[in-house]
């Protein structure tokens, strides 16, 4: 230690940050790894109403992260501009009703991580007691001081105008009332004791196209803006809608750009909450899809396995990626197991649906369950979701090392 302490006595700062530099980006992705999990730790993102605010914390971690390596291999005259992810993640924080303490807190376990990981590179090079690693540090905490002064103003710009307008002022209340808070509802001119039918529009044209919806099925409409061109909505009634029938009215439109991701017909205040919470969960699902509209009751089992990060890393784990060990990474095998569960497990229909001899069919799915370890009559409910959910989502997205992420923790 004390040789290469010596040896780097006089390493330039140009040489310092780029060594420092190639040793964390050698390490990037599990340094995200981590800052993610500590990040998460501060308050579980997944308890915000808003689904695509934990989307958008991931995006900013990743920016933030290439902004520290950036500025650290570069230094702070030459750093460059604040990643817009993370300004754009602080307005949404505030819209979502995001503490700014929790949105700071976050950027600081991000810095000292990224602090952390620095040293102990420092320390394995032998540049602990480097004159250039302290004016690299000074560098980094002045990068930070600027990063949290724009992440302020930022989200206090948007916490003071969100309530400006009439809509915003209608949006905050719509909020609070899907977080159980006692609202005054009056200004709303909704009744929440109605029959209520939950709806997420996106697309060109979503605020015109629901106004018109409400009045062709003859309801009272209730609806806010949450991201551009995005509309969360309920039509009201004294009688329970029929979600067949505006299903028929969208299809005859032919609005192709627009996504329609419907909840379940309810009723009541406690109604209100639960179809909107349906549509959510739904939306994810109708954005992927090709319809134009997409019903909680059609994708209710898909929609609950899409918001369980365990199960869908576990059914990868432990059905897919054994499949794709063969040479064409298991497409073939996914083929097979489709055509089998659609024909009912029968192996001869499955061989004319694949056109095939069910020899052949029957071979397949014994090297599948060879690749499983396990017989497939043992796991069909376990392998039919995984190739669902297959079909539906990326499954790589999810995998085992993000699981530490999400754990809950209070606000």
């Amino acid at each position: 230690m004390a040789i290469a302490q010596r040896r780097h006595s006089h390493t330039s700062l140009h040489q310092l940050r780029g060594e420092l530099s190639a040793r964390l980006a050698a390490r990037r992705g599990e340094i995200e790894q981590a800052a993610r999990t500590r990040i998460y730790a501060v308050s579980d993102p997944s308890r915000v109403m808003d689904p695509g605010y934990a989307e958008g914390l991931r995006a900013a971690v990743s920016a933030a992260l290439d902004y520290g390596l950036t500025s650290i291999e570069r230094g702070e005259e030459r750093s460059p501009p604040l990643p817009a992810a993370l300004l754009t993640q602080a307005r949404l924080a505030a819209r979502s009703g995001v503490s700014l303490d929790t949105v700071l807190r976050r950027c600081f376990a991000g810095y000292t991580l990224l602090g952390d990981f620095l040293m102990k590179e420092a320390e394995q090079g032998g540049l602990l007691h480097d004159e250039a690693l302290q004016r690299v540090l000074r560098a980094q905490a002045a990068l930070f001081d600027r990063l949290v002064a724009a992440v302020t103003d930022e989200y206090a710009r948007e916490a003071e105008s969100r309530l400006d307008t009439a809509e915003e002022r209608r949006a905050e209340r719509v909020r609070g009332l899907l977080a159980g808070e006692l609202i005054d509802t009056s200004e709303l001119q909704y009744d929440f004791e109605a029959h209520h039918l939950g709806l997420i529009v996106a697309g060109p044209g979503a605020g015109e196209a629901i106004h018109e919806l409400s009045r062709t099925l003859d309801r009272r409409l209730l609806w806010v803006r949450r991201d551009e061109g995005a509309l969360w909505a309920w039509l009201g009634g004294r009688v329970a809608p029929d979600p067949e029938e505006l299903e028929r009215i969208v299809s005859a439109s032919r609005q192709d750009e627009l996504t329609l991701a419907i909840g379940e017909p309810a009723e009541g205040l406690a109604g209100w909450r639960l179809t909107h919470r349906q549509a959510q969960a739904t939306l994810p699902i109708a954005l992927r899809g090709s319809q134009a509209c997409t019903r909680y009751g059609e994708v209710a089992l898909l929609a609950s396995m899409l918001q369980d990060d365990l199960l869908v890393a576990s059914l990868r784990q432990l059905y897919l990626r054994p499949l794709e060990e063969e040479r064409d990474g298991g497409e073939l095998a996914r083929e097979t197991l489709r055509a089998y569960f659609a024909a009912d497990r029968n192996v001869s229909s499955a061989a004319a649906t694949l056109g095939v001899n069910r020899h052949t069919v029957a071979n397949r799915l014994r090297v599948i369950e060879q690749r499983l370890g396990r017989l497939l009559n043992t796991c069909t409910a376990e392998m039919e979701a995984a190739l669902h959910l297959d079909q539906t989502v990326e499954l790589h997205e999810v995998s085992p090392a993000t699981l530490a992420e999400r754990s809950p923790a209070p606000d």
